[in-house]
């Protein structure tokens, strides 16, 4: 790998994500905060891909991940890398290690362990590994072995945590982990130290549920004599209930954010940013205002809670404030082979302004282009009674008296046949919309008149009216 930092000015953070399942939301965040700090800083992103656990990592998982990133506008520099191609280079580390003295072969059997392990359990103690091998090298060389760190056992070792402070861990604390399995093949917490350094990551921004790791990793920073990262352990997101975040609290994949729950990346993003770090009273955040806002210094210790009334609100926002253009193309798939994306542009202004998702957009929209006869819903088929229908027999004949049809027109007319019948204006925009629509609600009933047009609006309502006696 030849990436590393010659800059140590520069900030260099990454995203290195697992591919044994979708982009979770959790791991969305952990990249966000790390784009957002070296874009903050004008230093680099970079995207390695941990496929070391080739029984459990897929190409459809690192696909996802990929997907998932580029829809959430989160671009890495330089190409992804893949920590399953760089083995050798954590293997020559691991016998750097052994030659200096900061590792050893351990050939301690799966029942010594199991000993060890049991003898800990009885005496209510944390297991930790006391190798025979640690201080020797007489082992022999044609039997399956591990290679094991020597961590230190005397004093402490402390990290001075951008996010959780001062934290310190005595060194006993600390056991001979594996460096290298038997197979020759390296462990995760070897591979993700030798990656960082050789990347040049300046500052490892993650969950707290690494924060242990970073004590072991230190050891082989240390041991190495390479310079250390600066760390930032950001803790986990909870459910609205506190409790740890699952399937039903919303932790889902990003990409079903997308493709089920049709919500937009802009508003995923600002939603995240807020879950753990703020700005004040500052919610509504665009992406360049993110980039000169965020810090570390702002990000809170305590775990955030997954609100996802919270979430659907904000996407609210930001479909209201989108280019109708987009949206119609957003919408486009969600709807039947007949609608018309001319028309889709058209209706957007008035059918975004009471949607706070995709989903919604496409529901809103669909009677757009449903095919005549129109299926009511329930509540139009019983609006729709022999009263109301014979009304619908007055709008038609004053509607199809129109020289122009425009809203100011239609609305005209509409009034006018309420006025000579004594009625208030909803007592005829009901039954109206029911039979224009197929539903109660819609966007404003002049409106729909003007999308749907003179010779579809005339056709709707005269299969629901009743002819005048």
């Amino acid at each position: 790998m030849t990436v590393s930092n010659p800059d140590p000015r520069e900030v260099v953070t990454r995203f290195a994500p697992s591919p044994t399942g979708f982009l979770h939301i959790g791991g969305a965040r952990t990249a966000l905060f790390n784009w957002l700090f070296a874009r903050h800083h004008g230093g680099r992103f970079l995207l390695r891909i941990e496929d070391t656990d080739k029984a459990r990592s897929t190409p459809e998982a690192i696909d996802a991940i990929l997907d998932g990133m580029r829809w959430l506008g989160l671009d890495w520099d330089g190409e992804e890398y893949y920590q399953s191609q760089f083995a050798q280079r954590h293997a020559a580390v691991a016998n750097q290690m052994l030659e200096s003295g900061h590792a050893y072969r351990c050939w301690m059997s799966q029942e010594e362990l199991a000993e060890q392990r049991a003898a800990a359990q009885a005496e209510r103690r944390p297991f930790r590994i006391d190798s025979p091998w640690r201080d020797r090298t007489d082992g022999p060389a044609d039997r399956p072995h591990v290679v094991r760190l020597k961590a230190p056992r005397e004093g402490e070792t402390v990290i001075d945590d951008r996010v959780q402070g001062r934290v310190t861990v005595r060194n006993a604390e600390l056991d001979d982990f594996v460096l290298l399995r038997s197979d020759g093949s390296p462990t995760y917490m070897l591979a993700v130290v030798v990656d960082d350094h050789d990347m040049g990551v300046t500052h490892v921004i993650r969950g707290d549920d690494h924060l242990n790791n970073a004590f072991r990793q230190l050891a082989i920073i240390r041991a190495m004599g390479w310079p250390e990262p600066v760390y930032a352990h950001v803790p986990l997101i909870h459910g609205a209930d506190g409790a740890k975040l699952s399937k039903r609290h919303g932790a889902l994949g990003v990409d079903a954010y997308r493709d089920e729950l049709g919500l937009l990346p802009e508003a995923v993003n600002n939603y995240l940013l807020r879950l753990g770090w703020g700005h004040g009273d500052d919610e509504i955040i665009g992406r360049e205002q993110a980039i000169a806002w965020f810090d570390l210094d702002h990000v809170g210790k305590s775990p955030s809670r997954f609100d996802f009334k919270k979430l659907e609100n904000l996407n609210g926002h930001y479909v209201r404030e989108a280019d109708d253009a987009r949206l119609a193309d957003l919408v486009l798939p969600r709807l039947g082979a007949s609608a018309d994306r001319d028309l889709l542009v058209r209706a957007m202004p008035e059918l975004k302004a009471r949607a706070n998702d995709l989903n919604a957009l496409a529901d809103g929209a669909a009677f757009l282009f449903d095919a005549r006869p129109l299926s009511l819903d329930e509540k139009a088929s019983a609006l729709l009674d022999p009263p109301a229908r014979a009304l619908l027999a007055e709008v038609h004949a004053a509607l199809s008296a129109l020289p122009e049809w425009s809203h100011d027109a239609t609305d005209a007319a509409v009034r006018q046949v309420a006025e000579e019948g004594g009625l208030k204006l909803g007592k005829l925009a009901q039954p109206l919309r029911a039979a224009l629509t197929g539903r109660t609600t819609s966007p404003g009933i002049f409106d729909v008149l003007v999308l749907l047009g003179r010779d579809e609006s005339l056709a709707r309502i005269a299969d629901q009216m009743e002819p005048i006696q």
